[in-house]
């Protein structure tokens, strides 16, 4: 998709804080850190949610966070963080490209969501 900021970010056209690159997926700081340490794994192809992947995904899905470890370690989280995928506007998606944020760095984390159901 060619008017998509990540997939700009992924083809080099917009620079990023590249943290690690493979022929599946691309890896860098978020812009607006909600964690001391914040950064997202996103697949090079587009997929605009996690609603819209299925079967054929799986190995990238598979991809994206079975490396969510190893990169965090490798950020300095070494006593955990947390992974996050948005869907959707109610899920509070902004970018319509598939990506999971891993936060972490603050002990603790804070809530994970700023509401509770009542």
């Amino acid at each position: 998709m060619s008017d998509c900021i990540f997939c700009k970010i992924i083809r080099g056209e917009i620079p990023s804080r590249k943290i690690y690159e493979d022929d599946e997926i691309f890896v860098f700081h978020d812009i607006q850190p909600a964690a001391p340490v914040h950064f997202m794994i996103v697949p090079k192809q587009h997929i605009a949610s996690l609603a819209e992947a299925d079967l054929g995904h799986q190995a990238v899905l598979g991809r994206v966070l079975a490396k969510a470890g190893e990169l965090a370690r490798s950020q300095g989280l070494q006593d955990g963080f947390r992974t996050i995928i948005n869907t959707g506007r109610v899920g509070g998606q902004e970018v319509y490209h598939l990506h999971a944020h891993i936060l972490g760095g603050a002990d603790p984390l804070g809530p994970l969501l700023s509401h509770r159901v009542k």
